[in-house]
This record gives structure tokens, C-alpha cells and sequence, in this order.
């Protein structure tokens, strides 16, 4: 099976061809707190860049990122910060 890391990042790969695109996983700054598995990967931190955000809002942008991350956040992933920028920002 692939990790969580690893399908968020090919998703976001797909979906936006963006021009930077980190993805971090925070589980084990969560260990003992609500949503925290034992094995992690179920907070992360995507930060991305891509022209598809240009002239959006921050809350168009993230709609778009949690539209393709729909099945992550249904599953595994508990939490999810996201830095979504536009190209020209």
C-alpha cells in the first residue's frame, strides 16, 4: 500500500500541476492527541504553488486542494494545514 504522504502528493500532482508542492507529515508532533494513529500519517501540511490559484481566495483554493484530497480526508488523514498560492503571489 502506498503512504498517505505519497497519494496526497500524486493527487495534488494531478489536479494542479503546480510549480512547488511540498507535503509534510506533522503526525508526530500529534502523538496522544485526538485523531492521532499510532503508525502517523494522520496530520500533514501541503504547501502549494500553482497557476490554477492565481486571482482566488485563500478559501477558493482550499476547496479546490480538500475537493482532491476528498478521499484522504474521509480516511486517514484527521488534519490537514494548507498554504495554497497562486503563481504571481
Amino acid at each position: 500500500m502506498v503512504d498517505v504522504a505519497v497519494r496526497i502528493e500524486t493527487k495534488l500532482q494531478k489536479a494542479f500541476t503546480p510549480s512547488a508542492l511540498t507535503v509534510t507529515d506533522d503526525s508526530h508532533l500529534h502523538a496522544g492527541h485526538a485523531g492521532a494513529r499510532p503508525g502517523g500519517e494522520s496530520h500533514f501540511t501541503v504547501d502549494i504553488v500553482a497557476s490554477r490559484f492565481d486571482g482566488l481566495s485563500r478559501v477558493a483554493c482550499h476547496r479546490l486542494v480538500n475537493e482532491a484530497l476528498a478521499e484522504e480526508l474521509a480516511g486517514p488523514v484527521h488534519a490537514l494545514v494548507i498554504r495554497a498560492r497562486g503563481t504571481s503571489e
